[in-house]
């Protein structure tokens, strides 16, 4: 069974820096032909994506964290990181984990990050 397990979440101050984890268990070798993402919702607000890392490592960031955040993944640990610099107080919200591959959709319990101003 697939899981992901989001960590490295918590209370920052504006202009600070996180950086999240996501460690994903059973999926064996299907790791490296997954795609895997991170999105966020703040509450009242629909689920967004953040960052998006392909099986081939092509990257896409979403232009409200543009220059700030970085994903990264390794596929040897099974785990997908975003690091996040210049945090801003929109930046609140629960941060998920997401592994795609063909038509299914895994989803991590997510992290909560709150950036007070």
């Amino acid at each position: 069974q697939v899981q992901l397990e989001e960590s490295g979440g918590g209370l920052v101050q504006a202009g600070g820096s996180l950086r999240l984890s996501c460690a994903v268990s059973g999926s064996g070798p299907y790791f490296r032909l997954s795609d895997m993402g991170w999105y966020r919702q703040a509450p009242g607000k629909q689920r967004e994506m953040v960052a998006v890392i392909s099986r081939e490592s092509n990257i896409d960031y979403a232009d409200f964290v543009k220059g700030r955040f970085t994903i990264s993944r390794d596929n040897f640990k099974n785990t997908v990181s975003l690091q996040m610099d210049s945090l801003k107080p929109e930046d609140t919200a629960v941060y998920y984990c997401n592994r795609r591959l063909g038509d299914s959709d895994f989803w991590g319990q997510g992290t909560q990050v709150t950036v007070s101003s």
